[in-house]
C-alpha cells in the first residue's frame, strides 16, 4: 500500500449513520468503501553533497517532519516516499538520501541517470562543504541526465552567526549552471524546507511537454509492487559536460 497515500474517502452521506439507518453487514461495509486514488506518476529526486551537509534532516523534514540534532552518517543510500499533489496530479516522490563520503561514490553515481531532480546540498557555515561542489558537479555531468532539474541549497541557514559561505556565494555559483536554482534553507528550523522540494516537482512538470507528461502519466501508473532496491545498470556517461 502506498505510505503517502491519501486516507479512504468516507461514502456519501458523511461517516456516521443516519437516525433509522439500517446497520451494514461486513459484507456490505467493505463493498461501499473506496480505495485511496493512486498516484498518478512518480519522480525520482536525488540529494547529493558532501558530508555533514544535512542532506538526510532535509529528506526527513521533509517526508516525516521530523529533525534528528545527531543524526548517523548515511551509508550508501537511503530513500523516503512521499506522495504530493500539484497541477492536479497525485506525484509520488521516491527521495534518494545518498552517501557524501568517496568511498560510496561508486554505489550512488548508479541513482544519478533515473533522477528527474537533483538537490545539490552545502553547509553555509563550513566553506569546505562549498568548495566540494564543483566535484559533486563533475558527478552530475558524468552520470545525471541533461534534462535533470538542478537545485542549490545552502543548509543550516539556522546558523546564521557562524556563517562562512555568503548568500551572494551561493547566488553567483548557481548562476555559473545552466537552469540551476538556489535558494538557502534549515532543516532544523523547517525553513524553506516544502519550497525546496515542492519548487523542484513544480520546475520538472512545467519542464514536460504536454504530450510527454501525458504519455508518461499513462505510462506510470503504481502498481503494489514494491518499491526496487536497486537501481537499473548504470549507462555510458555523457559525452557533453554542464559545466568546466
Amino acid at each position: 500500500m502506498d505510505p503517502g497515500a491519501a486516507l479512504h474517502r468516507r461514502p456519501a452521506g458523511g461517516g456516521g449513520l443516519g437516525a433509522g439507518s439500517p446497520a451494514l453487514s461486513g459484507g456490505q461495509a467493505r463493498r461501499r468503501k473506496q480505495p485511496p486514488r493512486p498516484a498518478d506518476f512518480k519522480l525520482q529526486v536525488i540529494i547529493i553533497g558532501s558530508r555533514g551537509v544535512g542532506k538526510t534532516s532535509l529528506m526527513e523534514r521533509f517526508t516525516d517532519d521530523t529533525f534528528c540534532e545527531a543524526c548517523k552518517s548515511t551509508v550508501g543510500v537511503d530513500f523516503k516516499i512521499k506522495t504530493v499533489e500539484l497541477r492536479g496530479k497525485k506525484i509520488r516522490l521516491q527521495i534518494w538520501d545518498t552517501a557524501g563520503q568517496e568511498r560510496f561514490n561508486s554505489i550512488t553515481s548508479a541513482y544519478y541517470r533515473s533522477a528527474k531532480g537533483i538537490i545539490l546540498v552545502y553547509d553555509i557555515t563550513k566553506k569546505e562543504t562549498f568548495d566540494d561542489l564543483p566535484k559533486w558537479m563533475k558527478m552530475i555531468d558524468k552520470y545525471a541526465s541533461e534534462d535533470a532539474e538542478l537545485l542549490l541549497v545552502g543548509n543550516k541557514l539556522d546558523c546564521e552567526t557562524d556563517r562562512e559561505i555568503s548568500r551572494q556565494q551561493g547566488e553567483k555559483f548557481a548562476q555559473q549552471i545552466a537552469g540551476m536554482r538556489f535558494c538557502e534553507a534549515s532543516a532544523k528550523d523547517n525553513f524553506n524546507v516544502d519550497e525546496i522540494f515542492l519548487k523542484l516537482v513544480d520546475d520538472i512538470l512545467k519542464k514536460m511537454p504536454l504530450d510527454m507528461l501525458r504519455n508518461e502519466l499513462s505510462n506510470s501508473i503504481l502498481s503494489l509492487q514494491p518499491e526496487p532496491e536497486i537501481p537499473p545498470e548504470l549507462p555510458p556517461p555523457r559525452p557533453h559536460v554542464r559545466c568546466c
